[in-house]
């Protein structure tokens, strides 16, 4: 009998990802898939390309749980806000619905909240204990709150406001690209986000994801923090491996 594995589904803006993960190694069992997200990306339009997705990987992840990321709130496998993704996904029990449509268990969390788990198990947070923040620098800043091995969800740290502004409207990798800033001036934004987290958590440890942190050389080493800041290691595959891990551990507890 061959060995099947929880699939992992991204939902991201642009596009939608999806692949088997092998949880001993934290990592796919399979290439992935991508598909363009819908321009219209209704929850009906969407769960259309998951299905299609879930149908690519149907022998390789047959009887095991579906692990599903969105760029949103989620509590209790319901939407509490839509960013990059259209409003219609406000109020809808997300779980319920694709439950229905994939007959099979979906569990289904915000896209940072994922990527977090996914460094915690197997990346640059593995065997910490604590306090963990992972956050992710790209369009806005996600974050991922994890104390002693568990997810605290939904924690919305890229919207503290700091010195009269929305964070993440001032140290987001983006406010580095539209603004033209060197990586000094980036990383003064940065610091003086970080600086604040420190103070409102003492974090053990913070971990930097997005894209950028490929580029995390030029511009964590000018960070001067109390705690460790390190670059993520599973990079664009986090959020994936991260949600199978959530999917495969509710439906072991189910």
């Amino acid at each position: 009998m061959s060995t099947t594995y929880p699939l992992g589904i991204d939902v991201g803006g642009t596009g939608i990802k999806g692949a088997p993960v092998d949880l001993e190694k934290g990592a796919f069992a399979k290439d992935r898939e991508r598909v363009d997200t819908p321009k219209e990306s209704t929850p009906e339009a969407v769960a259309d390309v998951i299905e299609q997705i879930a149908d690519k990987f149907a022998d390789e992840t047959a009887g095991q749980p579906i692990g599903i990321t969105l760029p949103c709130v989620v509590t209790h496998g319901v939407v509490r806000t839509a960013a990059n993704i259209d409003r219609s996904w406000i109020g809808t029990n997300v779980e319920e619905l694709l439950s229905k449509r994939l007959g099979r268990p979906v569990t289904v969390v915000n896209d940072a909240d994922a990527a977090g788990v996914g460094e915690l198990h197997f990346g640059a947070a593995r065997n910490t204990d604590g306090t963990v923040l992972v956050s992710t620098l790209g369009t806005g800043i996600g974050s991922a709150l994890l104390i002693d091995g568990e997810l605290l969800p939904n924690s919305e740290l890229g919207h503290l406001e700091i010195d009269g502004h929305d964070a993440e409207s001032k140290a987001a990798e983006s406010a580095h690209v539209v603004e033209d800033l060197s990586w000094e001036q980036w990383a003064k934004r940065l610091q003086r986000y970080y600086s604040h987290i420190e103070d409102l958590l003492w974090p053990d440890l913070i971990v930097v994801g997005g894209g950028i942190s490929k580029k995390s050389d030029k511009f964590l080493p000018l960070l001067h923090l109390r705690a460790p800041i390190v670059a993520a290691q599973l990079r664009n595959a986090a959020g994936i491996v991260g949600v199978a891990w959530l999917a495969d551990r509710a439906a072991r507890t189910k």
